[in-house]
């Protein structure tokens, strides 16, 4: 089987599938920053650099020789989500996203590939404005969603049930048009926690706030803190402690959350050893942007401890030597442990 990776990023879900034993032929994403990445760690896979609403649809028709109505192809759509997620943004930066569903199903209704693969926030759901009340009606006329067959599933997952040590829900969908039921992946019974991704020392040496790794590869490389934040971060207890830990020293609370103990109480708060990690944003490198803190150590996680709670292989290479893009690649990411999951549903279904 094959696939095409719409808003491939920096190639999660292209990694997955390929693991899984999916040729992917192709991602499409409209950040330059992310080719390099992309291509690096997934051989084969081509990078399109592009934005959906001036690609033409039969760009892939005409470059790569894809046919349509091709039984054995994957379509993903995994769409850019600010409009519709509950973290904080500029609903003016993030307006641009809320119809980029629709632009895949252009391309969607062109080819008819056999199988369809969507993952989003579920947001996408619930949002009054989302593009998901247009997209089912498309999905239903095109064959994707007929009831007897059972041939489209949806349902808000959390990767913490398929071998992902994160709290991370996601809206996720598989779909055909061919005459085949389908399910989404199936839970596993065993979570996995931090200390099961980033505890080895000798994978995640202890380094201090503001290294900068000199090996390329590992990138175990970590933000700055300001002596204020570090003396913070040294007053939070170890394994799971918050803000709570310095409300009361004048010194050390923020003003902006003076008074407001049960708002934001994971902000400047450590992970759990012993929990799966929060969702890995954009902003993880950043202890002011969540319960970012290490376990133990005073700091925030780094990248290659971020990366590794979003399950890329250790060998992954960011190719960038800026942090900031580095995270931004991997909180965007589908998490590759979760796409080789809905790569292997794929083919099982499709024997």
């Amino acid at each position: 089987m094959r696939a095409i990776d719409f808003f491939c990023g920096g190639g999660g879900m292209t990694n997955g599938l390929i693991q899984a034993g999916i040729d992917v032929i192709a991602g499409v994403d409209l950040d330059p920053e992310a080719k390099e990445t992309y291509e690096c760690n997934n051989s084969g896979a081509i990078f399109v650099n592009a934005d959906l609403n001036r690609l033409h649809t039969d760009y892939f028709e005409k470059k790569m020789g894809i046919e349509r109505f091709d039984d054995d192809m994957i379509f993903v759509g995994c769409s850019p989500c600010q409009f519709y997620s509950i973290i904080r943004s500029s609903k003016e930066k993030s307006i641009k996203t809320k119809d980029l569903l629709l632009r895949f199903r252009r391309f969607v209704d062109y080819y008819r590939p056999g199988y369809l693969l969507i993952e989003n926030v579920p947001g996408i759901l619930t949002n009054k404005d989302s593009a998901w009340k247009e997209f089912l009606p498309f999905l239903e006329k095109a064959g994707y969603n007929n009831l007897q067959l059972g041939n489209c599933k949806y349902d808000i997952v959390n990767m913490k049930n398929y071998g992902i040590g994160q709290n991370r829900k996601r809206f996720s969908l598989i779909a055909t048009r061919l005459e085949r039921s389908v399910h989404l992946p199936v839970k596993d019974n065993n979570e996995l926690h931090v200390q099961d991704i980033i505890g080895d020392v000798n994978l995640f040496p202890r380094i201090e706030a503001g290294t900068r790794d000199a090996n390329k590869l590992r990138f175990h490389s970590t933000r700055s803190l300001t002596d204020i934040n570090i003396r913070r971060i040294q007053r939070v207890h170890h394994n799971g402690g918050t803000r709570m830990d310095f409300k009361d020293d004048p010194a050390l609370q923020l003003k902006c959350y003076e008074g407001k103990d049960n708002s934001f109480r994971d902000v400047y708060g450590r992970m759990y050893w012993n929990k799966p990690s929060p969702t890995i944003t954009t902003k993880f490198l950043s202890i002011s942007n969540g319960r970012f803190g290490h376990p133990e150590q005073d700091r925030g996680i780094s990248i290659r401890e971020g990366a590794a709670l979003q399950s890329f292989p250790y060998d992954y290479r960011f190719e960038t030597d800026s942090i900031t893009t580095a995270a931004r690649i991997i909180g965007n990411a589908v998490p590759p442990e979760y796409g080789r999951r809905l790569g292997q549903t794929i083919l099982e279904i499709n024997r």
